[in-house]
């Protein structure tokens, strides 16, 4: 039986045992679907995902495969195409902020993702932390608009300089930042210029607001200062944003002195400069930060806990001065009203715990010996393939594919081979220069893990090389 009706064949199967058991029952799982049919997880994977792709079953992950609650489709079903006019053309894509949260599904090694493993979260500690929280005073009480003055300190030191709490927000995470920075500082329709390749959830983010993209190439130490400027004088565009620690995807540290230039350019702007500090604390050897070196109020600063804690410790702060400062804020105080206290109180009793401390100094030897085992998988594997650099810290490798390879092809081989990659694509806001893809080291459950997965992505890189 080939691959195709392997798929089709347990698909059917799957249909059957979802129709017999009804909505809410919990199917069997993905080991019982191999064990009992003698096929790869691959194959089941596939075939679960066109389940799910019908409507038929729901994935919970950590739990399984569940019946989905069928919706009658009938001829009574109530007709919803008059939304398409009423919505108009513009478009929210969540297309490529999706596939960075997906989970990869059983039997399947994820080389990508954006955040710490179960193992390397600090769970307990966090909910020693929550569990202290919540016994504080008023914690369950309205915080301060701006957030808890503590936990702003905190932020405040963190970014370093002379920067001081009055000049931190507390928001819901690095995403929500981004999303309050961009509607904050531009007008729809304008231009924003953005590094290149770029995070592409700030791609997302920014034309959700109605911004248009203009892209900025780096190299292996960030931004060129000099194409800045060009774009600027260009555009006429009054905001740039930046990832100048470990940007993503690439790895690349602005160095000191580009630095220096980056606030020049924007200076003689008249523009702002939207500094996505997101790896501060994936790195032992962090530089200073943009808004520490600004002294006109250039720099709009975002620092998040959620790459270093949680997925689901959405605080960060975003710090600015003047009119700036107070647009956020207002915006802030519009869309959210505010971060849930508690969730601020868990925070701060963390990062003032010694398990900050020990978290940290476990991450980063972990990110060190995980970044070189795959640097060195990939270099024994993939040779054809080129790392752009060998960054001091984060959780990514950002790969050059031979000219002739397929991009898209490899990430769907790869897929099928059972192992998950970034496709280069998704993280150009214009044309890409060549194939590209995102290899992470932190989401595999250990080193063994990560070198099965590089030996299945080589693999997939020899079948579409033979096409």
């Amino acid at each position: 039986m080939n691959n195709d009706s392997s798929i089709a064949h347990i698909a059917a199967m799957l249909r059957e045992e979802a129709n017999r058991l009804g909505p809410g029952a919990r199917l069997p799982s993905s080991r019982e679907i191999m064990r009992s049919h003698g096929v790869s997880p691959v194959t089941v994977s596939r075939a679960i995902g066109q389940l799910a792709a019908e409507g038929r079953v729901v994935t919970r992950p950590g739990n399984g495969v569940f019946v989905a609650q069928r919706v009658s489709r009938g001829h009574d079903a109530t007709d919803l195409s008059w939304q398409t006019v009423a919505l108009g053309d513009r478009v929210v894509d969540e297309g490529p902020i999706t596939t960075l949260l997906g989970q990869a599904a059983e039997g399947v090694v994820p080389l990508t993702g954006g955040y710490l493993r179960p193992g390397l979260r600090p769970d307990k500690q966090l909910g020693a932390a929550a569990a202290r929280a919540v016994r504080r005073p008023d914690a369950w009480a309205m915080p301060p608009l701006a957030g808890l003055v503590e936990l702003r300190r905190w932020f405040a030191a963190q970014a370093g300089g002379e920067v001081s709490a009055a000049d931190a927000l507390i928001v819901s995470g690095g995403q929500a930042g981004l999303t309050h920075a961009f509607r904050a500082l531009a007008a729809p329709g304008t231009p924003v210029l953005v590094e290149t390749p770029a995070y592409p959830g700030a791609l997302a983010a920014a034309r959700a607001a109605g911004l248009r993209t203009v892209a900025v190439p780096i190299d292996r130490d960030g931004v060129r200062p000099e194409l800045l400027a060009e774009a600027f004088a260009v555009t006429g565009a009054r905001v740039f944003l930046c990832q100048p620690t470990l940007q993503n995807p690439t790895g690349a540290t602005l160095t000191a002195e580009r630095r220096e230039q980056v606030l020049e350019v924007a200076r003689a702007a008249g523009a702002f400069v939207i500094e996505d500090d997101f790896a501060r604390h994936l790195t032992e050897q962090a530089p200073a930060s943009l808004v520490s070196m600004d002294r006109h109020g250039t720099v709009v600063h975002l620092g998040s806990l959620t790459k270093i804690l949680s997925p689901s410790m959405r605080v960060a702060a975003v710090i600015a001065r003047g009119p700036a400062a107070h647009r956020l804020r207002a915006s802030q105080c519009v869309e959210s009203f505010f971060v849930a206290r508690p969730l601020q109180e868990t925070a701060l009793e963390f990062v003032g715990s010694p398990a900050w401390r020990r978290h940290l100094t476990a991450v980063h030897a972990e990110i060190g010996v995980r970044r070189d085992a795959l640097a060195a998988a990939l270099a024994a594997r993939m040779p054809e393939a080129e790392v752009h650099l060998l960054p001091a810290g984060g959780m990514h490798l950002w790969v050059r594919l031979p000219a002739e390879v397929d991009e898209g092809e490899l990430v769907e081989a790869a897929r099928r081979n059972g192992v998950l990659v970034s496709p280069g694509r998704m993280y150009y806001p214009s044309e890409p220069p060549g194939p590209r893809i995102r290899v992470t080291h932190m989401a595999a459950a250990h080193l063994p893990e990560l070198h099965e997965g590089v030996r299945r992505l080589a693999q997939a890189l020899t079948d579409v090389s033979r096409r």
